[in-house]
């Protein structure tokens, strides 16, 4: 019993470790992001973030990370290796499916 009780002092003490190492690991905002902060991410070049935020300025918002792959620039294998440390920020729905609410009574 005292052994469980020392196991679970030792976990409480490292949780809060690894709630921080968690927000370290911040992700970037693909729809806000300046050529320079996107430059911190691993898999995109100068050329690379310039082209993002072109494509941002020209296209507008993108609604989802995938939509990465239409920049020119970013191959599939560049997506796979950008898309877990980039985000749209919340959800951005399409310019073009603008649907009524349904209402349920």
């Amino acid at each position: 019993m005292l052994r469980f009780f020392r196991f679970l002092i030792l976990a409480l003490a490292l949780f809060p470790m690894a709630a921080t190492t968690a927000v370290a690991a911040k992700l970037v905002n693909i729809n806000t992001a300046s050529v320079a902060t996107l430059r911190h991410v691993k898999g995109i070049s100068l050329p690379r973030a310039r082209a993002i935020v072109e494509y941002r300025e020209t296209h507008g918002r993108f609604a989802s990370v995938n939509e990465l792959i239409r920049v020119p620039g970013i191959t599939r294998g560049a997506l796979n290796q950008i898309r877990p440390q980039v985000t749209v920020g919340r959800a951005y729905k399409t310019r073009h499916h603008h649907r009524r609410p349904q209402h349920s009574y």
